[in-house]
């Protein structure tokens, strides 16, 4: 059949190219043209699922996601290493080997600082591939891995079982790129690369494992049935051969040249894609290394050097602030250039206000550097007894640096965040914000297409976008007439989402969407809300204090009166999608349970909120009554303990009609 020749033909030119990518940094075919090769692959394999094989290039983009991980016992355990910190514990290891055997050379390998795996292999095939857990017995992580895309999934050899180990871990450019968006979109940084590795490969999703970008470096044949090796290099030097991206090693013949080693692969890391937390000093031979055996723990042929990190001084020039897309204020102090690490150093973050009351910090100060995980540069002190006369203690500015809007610190930490509604730092993540599917729901307008229009200088604020023509969005990169025709539709009919969607779109600080429809619900518009004191707005519902506070904050900022003004040129409704029915459930607590037919969740419980109502999640004694669809479950049988008064839905809907 010729369809499966075809899938057979597309399968090996795909496999060879990512190889040639991937593994050997050395591509031999354009993206547009792998990428038009995958899609016919695709197209095959949707016609005729069952000749989908488990080596398709298809397979790597994550499969289902899972419930949890399943518990896998190593066949061959992979040990953990004896840590040593000096040249001189290195010439003891060097010097015991030496006693107890009668001619030794060391491998000496970087150590990369990632998360360590076995990957198994039955008759060329990847079958299974676990981390290493206590070393006995790991999680079978089989789907992340298999989106890695220098793991071959097939090999050369068809040996009846392989296993190899290796140490996965995250690229440090794609680390950084990762923790770029993270910051964009709010989330927690990831503290170094081999954190981020790791979250990444214990992720229940596959696909998010996927879109990580993940890589490995086998180190360590664990196990080959049917193939002898007499040294560790051997062993190293065949894994290459069947595919893998392997750990570049050196074979050396004293404890001097495996300490000049070190020395050299210290001062050449910051070239490697990876963090080396280490050198791995091993016994080359493997008939020396079953003489020597292994302790309870780790194998006495081996020790992994830990690199002290580098301190040096240098004098504070600056201190300056950058404001983050969040609205974060960091502070970074600019000191007198430093090598350190294999890079030279400019600058330091100083985290917050309190990380600089702390040390005490100040302009003119000489403070020590290092780098934090060997990436990020951090003050570890300041020598006090060098301070010159004159300097004064450092205050993070009051107002953005950037918009000049109000600063507040946030409740619940240390960080300082600027107001300011049309911030240029915030603007990329308020506008990705605002068009988003919860807020005012501007399809076609996603991230991509938002960061043409700010970088072109079409949209500053979210107001612009109510001005933009058909004509601009043609103009940007792979948006057609049909897609920028759609792209006005849906910003045309963003206009009508209603005050509840609009004042979460907005960004207020600690407005959800919950808020945003209690406020919709108890004002209607937008002005009668402007009017609102910060008592008035504690009194409605579970408003807070802190709450109440932002909203009176944002609404008296200049630049959020600036852009409510623009918003209402454009046309965009100020009002409540299902204004106020008055305060008929004042005073009462609904919750929701079982499936209802009339309305959704969602709208029953704006019902409720919109007559002065609370819609809760869960039953107690305080509830008023319990609202049950089909098939409700627990929280009825709660009520019915409690003697909490039960509601049908046509009951209910008679209530909203009284």
């Amino acid at each position: 059949m010729e369809y499966k020749s075809e899938m057979k033909r597309l399968r090996e030119t795909l496999n060879e190219a990512g190889y040639r990518y991937y593994v050997l940094d050395d591509p031999a075919m354009e993206d547009y043209e792998y990428d038009r090769l995958l899609r016919r692959l695709e197209e095959l394999e949707a016609e005729h699922p069952e000749e989908v094989t488990p080596d398709s290039p298809t397979q790597r983009v994550g499969g289902a996601v899972l419930d949890s991980f399943q518990e896998v016992e190593h066949p061959v355990p992979l040990e953990s290493l004896q840590d040593v910190f000096s040249p001189e514990e290195v010439a003891e290891f060097a010097q015991r080997m030496e006693e107890a055997l009668e001619s030794v050379s060391y491998s000496v390998e970087p150590k990369v600082d990632g998360l360590s795996v076995a990957l198994e292999y039955r008759d060329g095939l990847f079958v299974r591939g676990a981390t290493r857990g206590d070393g006995r017995k790991g999680e079978d992580v089989t789907e992340n891995l298999r989106t890695i895309k220098s793991i071959p999934m097939t090999l050369p050899d068809k040996l009846p079982r392989l296993i190899v180990r290796g140490e996965v871990f995250m690229p440090k450019n794609v680390f950084h790129k990762l923790n770029q968006r993270r910051e964009e979109s709010g989330e927690a940084l990831f503290a170094n690369p081999r954190n981020a590795a790791a979250g990444s490969l214990r992720q229940l999703d596959p696909k998010i494992c996927a879109r990580r970008l993940l890589d490995i470096r086998v180190f360590n044949l664990q196990l080959a049935e049917g193939r002898e090796f007499a040294t560790h290099g051997e062993t190293i030097d065949y894994i290459a051969s069947q595919g893998f991206q392997t750990i570049p090693y050196k074979v050396l013949d004293t404890a001097r040249a495996v300490n000049e080693e070190i020395v050299r692969l210290g001062e050449s890391r910051e070239a490697l894609p990876f963090d080396m937390d280490g050198a791995v000093v091993k016994v080359n031979s493997l008939a020396e290394r079953r003489t020597v055996g292994s302790t309870a723990k780790c194998p006495r042929w081996a020790v992994a050097y830990k690199y002290p990190p580098e301190k040096k001084p240098s004098r504070v020039v600056d201190i300056v602030v950058q404001v983050g897309r969040t609205g974060v204020l960091t502070p970074k102090v600019v000191v007198e250039p430093v090598r350190l690490a294999g890079t030279t150093v400019t600058s330091a973050t100083l985290h917050n206000q309190d990380f600089i009351d702390e040390k005490d910090i100040r302009v003119g100060d000489t403070v020590v550097l290092q780098k934090a995980g060997e990436i990020i540069p951090e003050v570890v002190e300041v020598l006090y007894d060098r301070r010159p006369e004159g300097t004064e203690p450092y205050r993070l500015p009051p107002v953005c640096p950037v918009c000049g809007a109000a600063v507040v610190r946030d409740e619940d930490g240390a960080a300082l965040r600027c107001t300011g509604a049309e911030c240029p730092a915030q603007r990329h993540r308020n506008l990705i914000h605002f068009a988003s599917r919860d807020a005012m729901d501007i399809d076609g307008v996603g991230p991509a297409v938002m960061g043409q229009l700010i970088d072109t200088g079409l949209v500053k604020t979210p107001a612009d976008l109510y001005f933009l023509t058909e004509e601009q969005l043609e103009g940007l990169e792979r948006m057609g007439k049909k897609s920028a025709r759609n792209a006005i539709d849906a910003i045309a009919a963003s206009r009508g989402r209603g005050l509840e969607r609009l004042l979460y779109a907005l960004g207020i600080r600690q407005v959800g969407q919950k808020t945003g429809k209690i406020l919709a619900a108890h004002f209607g518009d937008f002005d009668a809300l402007t009017r609102a004191t910060e008592e008035e707005l504690t009194e409605i519902g579970d408003m807070g204090a802190v709450t109440a506070a932002y909203i009176r904050s944002w609404l008296d900022s200049p630049q959020s009166q600036h852009l409510i003004g623009r918003l209402k040129e454009a046309g965009v409704s100020m009002e409540a999608a299902q204004r106020s029915a008055g305060e008929q459930f004042k005073g009462l607590t609904f919750v929701l349970t079982g499936a209802l037919e009339r309305f959704t969740r969602d709208e029953a419980a704006a019902m409720i909120e919109a007559r002065g109502g609370k819609a809760a999640a869960a039953v107690s004694r305080k509830t008023s009554y319990v609202v049950a669809g089909e098939n409700a479950g627990s929280k009825l049988r709660k009520a019915e303990e409690l003697g909490v008064p039960v509601l049908t839905e046509e009951a209910f809907a008679a209530m909203l009609a009284e």
